[in-house]
């Protein structure tokens, strides 16, 4: 006889739940619900699985309705020696301002990768928003007690007119019965296509400019409304948020997008591309809880144990010989990690560095990208805190690290600006020639900072935002800020790119001023390296991190 032994064991997975990294008791009522309701809803990933379900099925049917109300296509038999563009569901779900559901959405979008240049499409280029200006709005409407608003346009690409003859395929399951050998021939800018964001954008400006607002040559997906009542202020990027001084001023703007176009009134700004707009005590609050909640399911990372760091500072990557990886895989986890960095400046290093090994990824890499997610476990719903300064001065850090690249010994430049003492804007970026000397990558740096400082003083500008000059950059080298003050280094400084003397300009004309830090305060200094965990934390907190979903 055999006795057989059963034992229950602990699954690895149990030692780090993620309930111990992330908790919603520090925010309120409304947005715990907004929260829950993120997390309570499967989405489907293909039409099979949305049929499956009633409230899909409807939605489907609703976004059919519409393309054929508003007369998206006709149906004609398809032309001999013509490429026929495929279609395809995509579905998501659609939340109230005060967390609750508002619908199952389905959308029904071309399979533009299959068009062809110069036969069904042209031009395609089309703006979008750029992230700093929406943080810099951000920390503007904070600071004025601004209220921020949201709007979604309902089947948006479909105000375009689309000038080239394109033909696709009917609907999968929407077949119309007795013509299904027929195919779409498309009247209006279908999502899909490569052409249609283009059409909306060269739509949309014609519109709002006959209330009064006008493109801004800084970002041509910010519009802005100067009267008498005071300043209306509109971004555009896959919703509307609108902010301003004068709420009668908004609420105007908000009938005539009404009356132009199918809009949703969204209500006060929570939650946009991903990013979740949580307010506390101490400010307004960016992150991506749900993104990298997301990112952790999907890379099977929700059970493994929390990293306190996002690279290893004493493993310098490089293309070695070890075992290749899949590269498509590798891509995409980099690819959803660099969105991370719109709210985590805190791991843009580490991503900038491992994205240059796309091409042939090695395991040492594909180790390091997992480093990353285990950090991000550590504090899903860690983001930028926005607060309401005394003013909204322009200051910025400069760093380099002198040829730090192994391969080929190029610097690294990094940067961070800050508007109002809330960062908006940061750079880690492999500079593209080898310098001679730390001073010489420090002052190339700080070429490129500059050029953001007056990009943000400028956004500032056209905003009606006045500022106190010079504006303050801080640079722990001194002998750079020695060459941006005094132009006679000629033996230094001869060889450098004519472009990078801009920041002597800006410093002879009182625009900007370089002001020496110590090293131990360079906030810049996340961006240029890996850190050992006390300089890492450091930074951070000079970069107004938080991590208000944080247990207690």
């Amino acid at each position: 006889t055999y006795l057989l032994l059963f034992a229950k064991g602990r699954r690895q997975c149990t030692l780090h739940p993620i309930s111990h990294f992330v908790s919603t008791d520090g925010v309120g009522k409304n947005m715990q619900q907004f929260i829950h309701a993120l997390a309570a809803h499967t989405v489907p990933t293909c039409h099979q699985q949305a049929l499956l379900d009633t409230q899909w099925r409807r939605a489907m049917q609703d976004e059919m309705d519409a393309l054929v109300q508003r007369g998206t296509w006709e149906l004609v038999d398809p032309p001999p020696r013509c490429d026929i563009v495929g279609s395809k569901w995509v579905f998501t779900v659609k939340y109230n301002s005060d967390g609750s559901l508002e619908r199952y959405k389905a959308r029904l979008v071309a399979k533009g990768y299959t068009q062809t240049y110069g036969v069904d499409f042209f031009e395609t280029f089309s703006p979008v928003a750029r992230l700093g200006t929406i943080r810099l709005i951000i920390s503007v409407a904070i600071h004025h007690d601004w209220h921020m608003y949201q709007l979604d346009v309902k089947n948006a690409f479909l105000y375009g007119d689309l000038d080239e003859t394109v033909y696709m395929q009917q609907p999968p399951r929407f077949e119309r019965q007795g013509e299904c050998g027929k195919v779409c021939k498309l009247k209006k800018a279908i999502y899909g296509l490569k052409q249609s964001p283009r059409a909306w954008f060269h739509k949309f400006p014609e519109v709002v400019s006959q209330c009064g607002f006008v493109r801004s040559p800084l970002d041509h997906s910010l519009f802005i409304k100067k009267a008498s009542r005071g300043i209306t202020v509109l971004v555009v990027y896959v919703d509307i948020i609108l902010t301003g001084d004068f709420d009668q001023e908004i609420s105007d703007a908000k009938l005539f997008l009404q009356k132009h176009f199918v809009t949703k009134d969204l209500g006060p700004l929570r939650y946009f591309l991903g990013i979740e707009v949580a307010r506390n005590r101490e400010g307004v609050v960016l992150s991506q809880r749900k993104y990298v909640l997301d990112l952790l399911q999907d890379t099977g990372m929700l059970g493994a144990k929390p990293a306190n760091l996002p690279m290893n500072p004493r493993i310098h990557l490089h293309d070695d010989q070890t075992e290749l990886v899949d590269s498509r895989s590798y891509r995409s986890l980099i690819g959803k990690l660099l969105y991370v960095t719109v709210t985590r400046p805190d791991i843009s290093f580490a991503v900038k560095k491992l994205s240059q090994f796309m091409e042939k990824p090695r395991k040492v890499h594909w180790d390091a990208a997992l480093m990353v997610v285990k950090y991000l476990k550590s504090s899903p719903g860690k983001g930028l805190l926005f607060t309401k300064g005394k003013t909204l001065e322009v200051a910025a850090y400069s760093d380099a690290d002198y040829a730090g690249s192994v391969e080929d010994r190029k610097s690294t430049t990094g940067f961070c600006v800050f508007v109002g003492g809330n960062l908006i804007s940061w750079r880690s970026k492999k500079q593209g020639v080898v310098s001679r000397s730390s001073a010489e990558s420090e002052y190339r740096a700080m070429a490129q900072t500059a050029a953001e400082m007056t990009w943000a003083r400028s956004m500032l500008s056209s905003l009606s935002v006045s500022i106190t000059l010079p504006m303050k950059m801080y640079c722990d080298n001194q002998a750079a800020t020695h060459i941006a003050n005094n132009p006679v280094f000629h033996e230094r400084a001869k060889h450098i790119e004519v472009d990078c003397h801009y920041i002597r300009d800006l410093v002879q004309a009182g625009t900007i001023a370089t002001v020496h830090v110590p090293s131990e305060d360079q906030a810049a200094d996340i961006f240029t390296k890996a850190l050992p965990i006390g300089d890492f934390s450091r930074c951070c907190d000079k970069l107004s991190m938080l991590n208000m979903y944080a247990p207690a």
